[in-house]
């Protein structure tokens, strides 16, 4: 029991937390003055799948996860699991970017939108966030930031460096989760740019990345990769099973995640393209005068409302 009830942190995230949950319903309360009562629930209801996730990224940073994953390697595989997906999950899906902006009175509002709209930084600041929020550039970084991380030299740096652990490491793989969900999940205002299809491949390679780490961990290495791990005090685990107990988790723990949302998707495409056979034909670039560029995101995808 003292595992679960022993080693919670209570550091100031968790005073941005409450900032952030106080700024979200004064937003809430805000629009409710002004909407239907049923646009009011769906909001509540959005509303507790970000307070969800939310939860979720405390769980991961503040609860004994983070004080057993300094320790155990396949603790530390779990605590990524939540910060990069799961917990972007549920904020992604809760939307809380209007509710967010609401929070703010309407004068300081209006300053802040002109700033980004009529500014002098107004140009610039939009093309970096159509490059941010480009289909390619979430699924290409967020792989990327997931791989890199997992780099022997890289990730003893950060178990030794508590600023690159929380602020690049985690801060790294949570921002690019938003990005990635963002292209999955309609989030309001924003809606996925990228067509299921795309989705669908986004996913599965995602997942695919995650299966080749899990290999190189486990089946294709003979000893552990992080000297952070080895001859740890009170450690009964050897490192290198303590790896593949890791590896097994992101193997296992991808399904998670992978199946649901890529069942979700393939509905989706399957309501677009007329049927399954349709869209494994676009999938494997097999329809009609299809090229690989048919998993480009389009126009016409971008007004999708699902």
């Amino acid at each position: 029991m003292h595992y679960i009830t022993d080693n919670w942190s209570y550091d100031p995230f968790l005073l941005i937390v409450a900032a952030v949950v106080f700024a979200h319903e004064v937003g809430l309360a805000r629009l409710r003055k002004r909407s239907r009562p049923s646009r009011t629930r769906r909001r509540r209801m959005h509303a507790l799948a970000f307070y969800g996730g939310l939860g979720l990224l405390l769980l991961a940073v503040e609860s004994p996860i983070d004080y057993w994953a300094g320790d155990y390697f396949f603790v530390h595989m779990l605590e990524h699991l939540l910060i990069g997906f799961y917990a972007p999950i549920l904020i992604v899906f809760g939307a809380p970017w209007i509710p967010l902006m609401f929070a703010l009175p309407v004068g300081p509002r209006r300053s802040v939108g002109r700033f980004f709209m009529l500014g002098a930084w107004s140009r610039t600041l939009r093309s970096i966030g159509r490059v941010t929020l480009s289909p390619w550039f979430a699924l290409i970084s967020f792989n990327v930031v997931m791989v890199v991380w997992h780099f022997p030299v890289l990730f003893d740096l950060a178990e030794t460096n508590q600023a690159v652990h929380i602020w690049l490491m985690h801060g790294s793989l949570f921002v690019t989760g938003i990005l990635f969900w963002l292209q999955i999940i309609p989030s309001h205002p924003m809606t996925p740019k990228a067509s299921p299809v795309w989705q669908a491949g986004a996913i599965i390679s995602t997942n695919v990345v995650m299966f080749v780490m899990a290999m190189a961990l486990s089946i294709f290495s003979a000893a552990s990769w992080y000297p952070v791990y080895a001859h740890l005090p009170g450690v009964t685990l050897s490192p290198f099973a303590d790896q593949q107990i890791g590896a097994a988790i992101l193997w296992v723990c991808g399904d998670f995640w992978a199946v649901p949302a890529l069942v979700v998707v393939v509905k989706r495409a399957i309501d677009q393209e007329g049927s399954i056979s349709n869209v494994l034909e676009r999938l494997a670039h097999r329809g009609g005068d299809g090229t690989p560029l048919d998993l480009r995101p389009s126009k016409a995808d971008a007004g999708d409302r699902v």
